[in-house]
């Protein structure tokens, strides 16, 4: 059997589109046309990714993925929303969800962050710090305990998701090398030879440096450069 992704979406005709895709790219298709019936399959079916309509009869996209959390799945959710207010992004990361895509969205767009989401949760977990060394210096105010994936500032654990844990991980043990957007999607997000929606990135360095920084106005962990991208500065 092949990898299956669960389809949350109301409208039938975008439905029939994505599993039509899906499957000519070898994937195994569930579908759900409200919210608390993709909640159910979701947790009943334990796909291997969802795709999450933001706009659902029943409950939202943002409850769903809520809930989905809460029960403590880590299936990858990549949320699909016809709006562009950053907010809406925000708060589905902040949510849990592992992404979102724009509609009206590519084909080609799609199916990289289906199979790099895929991908990622496949990949064997990284290696433990050898004994004796629980933990590994990120700058001189931030650790990171390998076993437990977790990162600590001045001894305090941050409550960081997937994907803000992997940011940083990559961005520290590079510090002061520039990454542009592109490149971090490539590197962090996976997406081999990225092209599309690079905003994702500027949302999940955004809420990172809400949680990491002493001032996320004048960043001192994650730092900008203007027209470059960004590093790790400290």
């Amino acid at each position: 059997m092949g990898k299956r992704v669960l389809i949350v979406e109301d409208e039938q005709s975008i439905v029939d589109i994505l599993s039509f895709n899906l499957t000519k790219e070898g994937y195994d298709t569930i579908e759900a046309l409200d919210g608390p019936t993709g909640l159910q399959l979701a947790l009943e079916q334990n796909p291997d990714l969802v795709l999450l309509d933001l706009m659902l009869p029943g409950m939202s996209g943002f409850d769903v993925c809520r809930q989905i959390r809460q029960a403590g799945s880590t299936v990858p959710i990549v949320m699909l929303t016809a709006r562009e207010e950053e907010d809406d992004k925000v708060l589905g990361l902040e949510l849990g969800a592992d992404d979102y895509i724009t509609k009206p969205f590519k084909n080609r767009e799609l199916m990289a962050r289906v199979k790099a989401n895929i991908r990622r949760m496949s990949m064997a977990p990284a290696a433990a710090p050898a004994k004796g060394q629980p933990s590994l210096p990120l700058g001189t105010r931030m650790q990171v305990d390998e076993d437990r994936a977790t990162i600590y500032k001045d001894g305090a654990a941050l409550d960081l998701t997937q994907r803000e844990y992997d940011l940083i991980r990559f961005l520290a043990a590079r510090p002061g090398k520039i990454f542009s957007r592109e490149a971090l999607m490539e590197h962090v997000w996976n997406y081999e030879g990225y092209v599309g929606d690079v905003r994702a990135v500027d949302v999940a360095v955004r809420r990172l440096r809400e949680k990491i920084e002493d001032d996320p106005a004048s960043p001192v962990f994650i730092k900008t450069k203007r027209g470059m991208g960004y590093y790790f500065g400290e």
